[in-house]
């Protein structure tokens, strides 16, 4: 079975990682979080899934956002129909 959370590839000592995860933990909204610093296997997908080695990216179910802060974050995520707690 797949699963069924989205997946966020973080790095370790990325600000905008940071910033995407607490926005995403403030709005309500869950992902499974894999950190390419720590897992090779998980930086090998994410270039996969990319095409590119920075972070964040958001695997949102197949549709991809790459390099990213929240200013992206928010339309991305409102284009998934995804209800966020403070809007």
């Amino acid at each position: 079975m797949p699963d069924p959370l989205p997946i966020l590839y973080v790095k370790t000592g990325c600000p905008w990682c940071t910033e995407v995860i607490a926005f995403l933990s403030n709005n309500g909204v869950g992902v499974r979080q894999k950190n390419v610093s720590q897992d090779q296997s998980a930086a090998d997908e994410m270039k996969a899934k990319s095409g590119q080695t920075k972070a964040p990216v958001l695997d949102w179910h197949g549709r991809i956002l790459a390099d990213f802060g929240v200013a992206e974050l928010i339309p991305f995520l409102m284009q998934q129909n995804v209800k966020l707690e403070d809007s």
